[in-house]
């Protein structure tokens, strides 16, 4: 079995960024159901610092990163929706796109269509089909409708802009909400109606007074802990809180009694890895995507480059909240 070298960012013990290290590894050759993808850009995401610090442990060393595009290399017995040669782009399991090869599991990797960059791929696989299950399948009793109101958490970030555009563009009124004033421009900027300085404002006040006293159906929150109490205060009867990150750190336990009182509130912890646990599915999911990115509704923003060498600044700014909209390290 033939080998070559690649570049690949490990971790040997959970903790800072410190402990992130660029490492020479080995990389054979794709086995039955997977392929072997050479990268031109890998994206960099929240679920790598959650990766990184042990809040989802991993087992040690591990190479991180979930998120990348390039071009197949080689392809494993059984990969007939793939060829070597083709522009290739993903967000899967298991992490290890911080690197310049690897060998992966072909059935969450898709074809890139020839209009959308590699950087851009990278950029936008994870987030786009976060933003894809949440407006399109993580939905209120009755769904939603041109019209309802939804209120979106830290909206100046990657996932957070596309949703921004992909609401406007279902009719949707977005309330975002982010931390700082320049923030809260860059998500208005990008389609959302209104936009709360959760910093400055009682977001939660203000969704009420946007929304008439009525509250929003859903609520889309990857702060985690810092926004959880108030989000549930803005939801309407039967809303929907939908948690798909901890930025912020976990939500603390609570008494499913506290749904009751507040509206008789529906609750849900989403994870994009149970939507794209199919081929067929995550296929789908690829496909809305690259037609409303192709489309110009939405445009993806990398708004930070990083060399792969680089990358335990990235984790910093990324920790800081110094970043907005896409990140990618470049290799």
């Amino acid at each position: 079995m033939a080998t070559q070298t690649s570049r690949a960012v490990r971790i040997h013990q959970h903790g800072g960024p410190e402990q992130l290290r660029l490492e020479q590894v080995q990389v054979g050759e794709p086995g039955a159901g997977e392929i072997r993808i050479r990268h031109h850009a890998v994206g960099l995401n929240f679920i790598d610092v959650y990766h990184r610090t042990g809040l989802y442990p991993m087992t040690l060393p591990a190479q991180l990163g979930m998120e990348g595009a390039g071009i197949v290399e080689a392809v494993g017995e059984g990969v007939t929706h793939l060829q070597v040669g083709d522009r290739a782009a993903y967000a899967s399991n298991p992490a290890g796109a911080y690197c310049d090869v690897r060998v992966m599991p072909a059935k969450c990797v898709c074809k890139l269509p020839d209009t959308i960059s590699f950087e851009t791929g990278a950029a936008m696989m994870l987030k786009g089909l976060t933003a894809q299950y949440l407006l399109k399948r993580t939905l209120p009793m009755g769904g939603l409708q041109a019209g309802d109101f939804v209120l979106f958490h830290a909206a100046a970030g990657g996932v957070g802009l596309i949703a921004c555009q992909w609401a406007k563009a279902l009719g949707l009124r977005l309330i975002a909400t982010a931390g700082s004033e320049e923030k809260c421009q860059l998500a208005r900027s990008n389609g959302a109606e209104y936009a709360i300085n959760y910093v400055a404002e009682d977001f939660a006040a203000r969704v009420k007074e946007i929304t008439a006293g009525k509250g929003v159906k859903v609520v889309y929150d990857s702060v985690g802990k810092d926004t959880w109490d108030k989000s549930l205060d803005c939801l309407a009867p039967f809303g929907l809180m939908a948690s798909f990150g901890n930025a912020s750190g976990p939500v603390a336990p609570f008494s499913p009694g506290i749904l009751g009182p507040k509206g008789s509130l529906y609750v849900t912890r989403q994870t994009l890895f149970t939507h794209i646990a199919t081929r067929e599915a995550t296929q789908g999911m690829a496909d809305d995507l690259f037609a409303v990115v192709a489309s110009g509704e939405v445009k993806i923003h990398i708004a930070q480059r990083y060399a792969l060498e680089d990358v335990q600044q990235a984790h910093r700014d990324l920790e800081a909240r110094k970043t907005t909209g896409s990140t990618i390290l470049t290799l």
